[in-house]
């Protein structure tokens, strides 16, 4: 995979004349340059249905004249950029007017994405139709036809459908479309069926050509999902209703899958499909970044205009990121990630204890949005992932903890970790006992939302108060040896018709109402689904809470007692003999990132500091446009291997570093937006 792509879409109705009669290969291949661009997934098939290249197994647009797709392959290779292939795959308006039977239906025979053929826009197709077939052959058509680098085939996933093909296949098999259980079975069946059918397709043709099915989601957990792609495209755009924590949490999983994968944004003010939306370059910048920092390479997207000709403004906008992205590769490849805290998804582990309300989805969020804002070093994990890399692993609000979970947590405990639990996380499937030793007894969920913790401890910014919890809350009980932190406090009365007291929600009575944050052996355990609280929130007592716990569960992971530790440099802490809790303490701001990658064949660790502060702007979109000069930023990183160098990348200027006890100590130069800092590793039986 190249580091520096661009998603190309051309989306274009009949309706419009004039297709591609202003494109110019030189034209073309300027604007590749201009953008520093290495890769250009081409089109080959758009939503509306129409080829942009000769073809028998499909009709060319009405209004083209000659083989687009032809001509920008030839361009690209000619300029030695790689051009994947496009063919929209659940979309295909002009068949969808023709076969409407081929179509996804819910249980009421209503279609999708469109409501009805009397509104603008798209209509799913269900791959238990003949339109399989005829996917097939386009993309037979093209893979066959032309010089691809890839094959990228969109708006594909487990679609849920009881259109009378899927009807019929159910009782066939001797069920019935009123059983939901085989109905769900049938649909995984239905999506396997169509990945290897496109896969075979290709191979067959093209042996090990790259194949990516993009759903615009790489779900958590589903690595059978995954591992049908050769490598991944993490679909990820800001501004496009995902939002800047999306791409955090889903590369930090997709990178301990062991895929190559990018990070997918678009050039957009907006999203796919805005012609004439521009973000700040600035913004392409942090995002391409970030990407870097997480083990990802790049993929901007854009829309060509009807008649073929490529933006300047685009291009140039695009360049501002990838000409830095072009500088910086050589420190960006086949990375890992140096992680002490593993985060197991709520999505990976699936909706435990039969909930399905919306804010469980937002237990990953917050998590993430914690271990960002403290400047952890975290994976995402999900239940089949190697623990033995970690420190901590967090349990966040909803993880049952079924008996193979049980043994591998056991087996990690057993290693020396420790593990954080809240809310319902650390229970039996059958909400009836902990499954782990948290120095807690289950008594079940707490009658008063929201109630209060009052900390045993005083946070960094606040003195010890009550501090509101508007999530959900569970009431324990402490057990011998097990140590309680904070204790819960409950309000007079829940807020209803006749007790009710002030604008929101009543006072806490100030009674000790039993524990609210506990310790055992196997770690620490918070009574509230305080990580869905931060995400719908954003209190700052949670999050300190948090990150208290995290930072005494690392101290103590490290096989000392908290008591005994020193800081070391700001916020560094250790043992006495100077091993360190944290492998990595940096003073950025709350927004900033920052993460280690290890380049383990050539020797040396990256440590990546990123800085873009998003503003709102417009009705909930986030944008970047400033990007301010961190000042000097001191850095300590443990490391049992000597360091030779620590230098600046790509300036390669080199750093002035100290190496005691175990940890390397250095201070960043002002920089802005990105800076990455490399440390080379003498070489075993290296002279020193």
């Amino acid at each position: 995979m190249r580091f520096r792509q661009v998603h190309l879409d051309f989306h274009t109705s009949e309706a419009i004349q004039g297709i591609g009669s202003r494109f110019s290969k030189p034209q073309f291949q300027e604007m590749l340059k201009l953008g520093h661009v290495d890769s250009i997934t081409v089109f080959a098939k758009c939503h509306h249905g129409w080829a942009y290249h000769p073809s028998t197994a499909n009709e060319m647009h009405p209004h083209l004249s000659f083989d687009l797709l032809g001509a920008q392959i030839e361009a690209a290779h000619e300029i030695g950029v790689k051009t994947p292939v496009y063919l929209s795959a659940g979309l295909d308006e002009k068949l969808a007017r023709r076969h409407p039977n081929w179509l996804v239906r819910n249980q009421k025979e209503q279609i999708g994405w469109a409501g009805d053929f009397m509104s603008p826009g798209y209509h799913l197709f269900c791959m238990n139709s003949p339109y399989l077939d005829v996917l097939a052959e386009q993309v037979h058509e093209v893979a066959e036809g032309y010089d691809a680098d890839g094959i990228f085939l969109d708006i594909v996933g487990v679609r849920e459908c009881y259109c009378q093909y899927c009807v019929t296949e159910i009782r066939r098999r001797g069920s019935d479309p009123r059983n939901t259980e085989d109905m769900k079975a049938l649909w995984e069946d239905t999506y396997l069926k169509y990945a290897k059918r496109m896969n075979a397709t290709v191979h067959a043709v093209k042996p090990g050509l790259p194949v990516f099915h993009n759903s615009s989601h790489v779900s958590r957990g589903r690595r059978d999902l995954s591992f049908v792609n050769t490598h991944l495209e993490l679909e990820s755009l800001p501004t496009g209703g995902w939002g800047y924590d999306h791409f955090p949490l889903s590369a930090r999983y997709a990178q301990g899958l062991g895929l190559d994968f990018l990070g997918m944004t678009g050039k957009f003010h907006l999203s796919w499909g805005e012609f004439g939306g521009f973000k700040h370059p600035n913004a392409l910048r942090y995002e391409a970044a970030l990407s870097l920092a997480n083990g990802a390479r790049c993929s901007i997207g854009d829309q060509l205009h009807p008649e073929g000709f490529m933006d300047p403004a685009t291009y140039t906008l695009i360049g501002e990121a990838y000409r830095e992205v072009e500088a910086k590769e050589e420190w960006c490849r086949g990375t890992a990630s140096v992680a002490d805290i593993a985060l197991l998804s709520v999505e990976a582990a699936g909706h435990a204890f039969g909930r399905t309300d919306a804010p469980l989805g937002q237990a990953d969020t917050g998590a993430v949005r914690i271990l960002l804002e403290g400047h952890y070093l975290f994976d995402v994990i999900d239940t089949e992932s190697d623990l033995g890399k970690y420190k901590v692993i967090v349990l966040p609000d909803s993880i049952a903890v079924t008996a193979p979970l049980k043994a591998k947590l056991k087996d990690f405990l057993r290693g020396g970790g420790k593990l954080l639990a809240t809310g319902r996380s650390g229970l039996a499937p059958d909400v009836t006992r902990f499954e782990l030793d948290f120095g807690a007894e289950w008594q079940g969920v707490s009658a008063f939302r929201p109630a209060y913790l009052r900390p045993g401890f005083e946070l960094p910014s606040l003195r010890t108060a009550s501090f509101v919890i508007y999530a959900e809350g569970m009431e324990v009980s402490l057990v011998p040896g097990g140590t309680r932190l904070a204790s819960r406090e409950n309000p007079y009365f829940n807020r209803d018709l006749f007790t009710f007291s002030s604008h929101q929600h009543t006072p806490s009575n100030l009674q000790d109402a039993g524990p609210g944050i506990t310790e055992g052996p196997d770690g620490i355990y918070i009574a509230w689904n305080l990580f869905e609280d931060y995400a719908l929130k954003g209190s700052l007592p949670v999050k300190e809470i948090i990150t208290y716990a995290l930072d005494r569960l690392l101290a103590s992971g490290a096989g000392v007692q908290v008591s005994s530790r020193q800081p070391l440099v700001a916020g560094m802490q250790t043992d006495q003999t100077g091993i360190a809790a944290k492998t990595l303490t940096v003073a950025l701001p709350a927004q900033g990132v920052t993460t280690l990658q290890a380049q383990t064949a050539k020797n040396r660790w990256v440590h990546h500091l990123l800085y873009g502060p998003p503003v709102r702007r417009g009705e909930n979109v986030e944008i970047i446009e400033d990007l301010p000069t961190i000042m000097e930023t001191p850095v300590a990183i443990a490391a049992a291997r000597p360091v030779r160098e620590v230098y600046l990348a790509p300036q390669r200027t080199p750093l002035p570093f100290q190496q005691e006890n175990g940890v390397v100590r250095y201070t960043v130069p002002a920089w802005s937006c990105h800076q990455m800092v490399v440390l080379e590793f003498f070489i075993q039986d290296e002279p020193r």
